[in-house]
């Protein structure tokens, strides 16, 4: 019998933020691996042309618009996800913004609120929510699952002017190893993904910047700019029965840079 631990088919995945940048760049990657996938995302508009692409693939997709700082809307679309899909065994929580400031002293609380709303409380109530849906699944006889958390080399490098988004991705590392000892118990495991300089929306205003073309960019050893494409890999990894063992962990997927 063929080694085949990366096939997914007969698995289901849900991404938040999932209809572009790297959430888009990993749900491809898990629906081509044959996961059927849910995408969560604020836009009906990108969630329409992600759905459109994904459908592609041969898999059931289903897209919710869904604001994750939101504790009802959550509650309510994983529950949603749940009996649409029959089960979910993966989810990614990758939904997250920006915002800094032109200095630390001068961060507004508005803004500061507003950060971590998306970034560390919607974390929060997706992998609650999920957690519920797996344990029940697990003491019904069906055990396992994969709870994913983006994060960012802002979590563990100095992210000058940019304390609250740092905070929220420090925070994730933290929440996804506590969650990995409490629910190893249930075949759940946890894991966090921490990007580096990658060509997203989210990065639009350094990708256009002479200077940080000039000045950043070479000194990633790679000698380029991350693609959402480069998170496939270890999406499905994590999705699959591959990484059954592997739990609380960080993987730093960044060209190398941080270690340069």
């Amino acid at each position: 019998m063929a080694y085949a631990p990366f096939d997914l088919k007969g698995k289901v995945a849900l991404v938040t933020g999932g209809n572009r940048g790297i959430g888009l760049g990993m749900v491809e990657a898990l629906a081509q691996a044959g996961a059927d996938v849910v995408i969560w995302g604020s836009s009906a508009e990108h969630n329409a042309k992600a759905e459109a692409k994904l459908t592609t693939y041969g898999v059931r997709v289903l897209a919710q618009q869904v604001n994750v700082a939101d504790e009802a809307a959550v509650v309510a679309a994983m529950a949603e996800a749940a009996v649409a899909m029959g089960r979910i065994d993966t989810v990614i929580a990758n939904a997250g913004i920006g915002g800094g400031a032109p200095s630390f002293s001068e961060f507004g609380t508005e803004q500061y609120r507003r950060v971590l709303s998306v970034n560390l409380d919607g974390v929060f109530f997706t992998f609650r929510e999920a957690c519920k849906h797996m344990v029940e699944r697990a003491r019904g006889g069906d055990p396992g699952g994969s709870l994913i958390g983006i994060a960012s080399l802002a979590a563990i490098e100095g992210a000058a002017r940019n304390e609250a988004y740092a905070a929220t991705k420090g925070a994730v590392i933290s929440m996804m190893k506590s969650v990995a000892v409490e629910h190893a118990r249930y075949g759940v495991r946890a894991n966090a993904i921490l990007p580096g300089w990658i060509a997203t929306d989210m990065t639009a205003g350094a990708q256009e910047s002479k200077a940080f073309a000039e000045k950043v960019i070479p000194r990633v050893p790679a000698r380029r700019w991350g693609e959402p494409a480069d998170f496939g890999g270890i999406a499905v990894y994590l999705a699959s029965d591959a990484s059954s063992y592997h739990s609380g962990d960080t993987f730093v997927i960044d060209g190398a840079y941080s270690i340069f």
